[in-house]
């Protein structure tokens, strides 16, 4: 079914990375969405009026807060189209981050005036009927919307779009709303026993935690999240694809919705190559990034000796110690400046989030003095910083251990 509207109306399906393309997606989502939360709302009603049931006119009323969020959606989905302007240089995508949200914000709402006359139904119970058409219309609804949420969350893996991921979970709070007021439905039929108001009220806490929960999802691009492990390798590995680049590092990505990203990182270059050759390089891999990876990419070049084995030596030393320390420690823009009696050695200390102030500077002074222990003249530079990724990713070979032998 999913796949039959898409072709049907979904021009150029398969080119998801087009921001045209993901439009009409996300207008199909919103118009599937407002049409089936209709026509259950009405169902719904229509059962809670026959059966004089609060949690099942609050089931209903939780389907009409889905079409109105399927109304904001469309419109999100439309604003987020809009391209660049002279105000808005990264276009306007962050819109549909922002109209997930005013989704989740209604459902709150809807759930908490569920909450409030759930519990006056707890105190103030009424006499309910029983009747086993009314059960058979809310089965249906089950069945839609279980199917509703697999389609809103295939079609929302398929162009990375947070409001459809958002209406997916809704859906799937709805079933569980709606199985739990069958249930009370059923139990008072069988034996007389009315559960109305209780189970009004777990409908309506179901229904803010899953405000909650879409508010959460929705607000972390917005207030900007790490980098996924997949999107770090993704993109260090396409950099250190080419021919001139030895290593990456300080990789930071900005999103301005879906499909609209920048990133910079640090390129290493051997130092003994024409400056305007490595910046050819730099160059070609930022057209590149744009066109392959849909990234605008910004890369910052730093130069590395790789001829000198003093250099080698001691990046080395450094990176045995840190690994001893701690396997998560990691160090990059290595280099050493020789002075007579002395040797300084500089380089950028990645360390984990929970390091304090108060443990980075004993981290530093442990290197330093196990440095100089393998070589007294080493005098240390050390600069901590925190990575931008969400968790560290999975070892990758580096090819500088294919020239020099040193660690990653």
């Amino acid at each position: 079914m999913t796949d039959l509207l898409v072709r049907l109306f979904v021009k150029d399906y398969k080119n998801t990375e087009n921001p045209k393309v993901r439009t009409r997606y996300g207008l199909m989502a919103s118009v599937v969405g407002i049409c089936c939360n209709v026509l259950l709302f009405l169902a719904k009603l229509l059962t809670g009026m026959m059966l004089n049931s609060i949690s099942v006119m609050a089931d209903a009323f939780n389907n009409l807060s889905d079409a109105a969020s399927s109304v904001v959606s469309f419109v999100g989905v439309k604003m987020a189209e809009k391209p660049a302007d002279a105000d808005h240089p990264f276009g306007h995508g962050r819109i549909e981050y922002i109209a997930a949200f005013v989704v989740a914000f209604l459902v709150i709402q809807v759930g908490f005036s569920l909450f409030k006359t759930s519990v006056g139904k707890i105190f103030r119970p009424e006499e309910l009927s029983f009747s086993l058409v009314s059960v058979g219309i809310l089965a249906l609804t089950v069945l839609v919307k279980l199917w509703m949420a697999a389609f809103n969350r295939g079609l929302g893996k398929r162009i990375q779009s947070t409001v459809m991921m958002a209406a997916a979970a809704d859906s799937m709070g709805d079933v569980c709303a709606t199985t739990a007021t069958i249930a009370s439905i059923a139990a008072f039929g069988i034996w007389r026993v009315n559960l109305d108001g209780i189970v009004g009220l777990i409908v309506s806490v179901l229904v803010m935690a899953a405000g909650v929960n879409i508010a959460r999802d929705t607000l972390a691009p917005l207030i900007g999240e790490g980098i996924s492990p997949e999107m770090y390798r993704e993109i260090s590995d396409f950099v250190e694809s080419y021919d001139g680049i030895i290593g990456s590092h300080d990789l930071i990505v900005h999103n301005y919705g879906p499909g609209r990203s920048m990133a910079s990182i640090h390129a290493e270059v051997p130092d003994d190559v024409d400056i305007e050759a490595s910046h050819g390089i730099v160059d070609r891999i930022e057209r590149d990034a744009a066109k392959k990876l849909g990234v605008f990419l910004v890369i910052h070049m730093d130069p590395v000796d790789l001829d000198n084995p003093l250099a080698a030596s001691l990046k080395q030393a450094a990176e045995e110690i840190i690994g001893q320390l701690d396997s998560r420690l990691t160090l990059h823009d290595f280099r050493i400046v020789e002075g007579y009696d002395r040797v300084n050695v500089i380089f950028d200390l990645v360390v984990p989030r929970e390091y304090t102030k108060q443990m980075q500077d004993a981290l530093k002074k442990q290197i330093c003095r196990k440095l100089q222990k393998k070589d007294p003249r080493c005098y240390c530079l050390i600069t901590t910083e925190c990575s931008f990724q969400m968790e560290r990713p999975a070892a990758r070979t580096d090819k500088r251990n294919k020239n020099d032998g040193s660690m990653q």
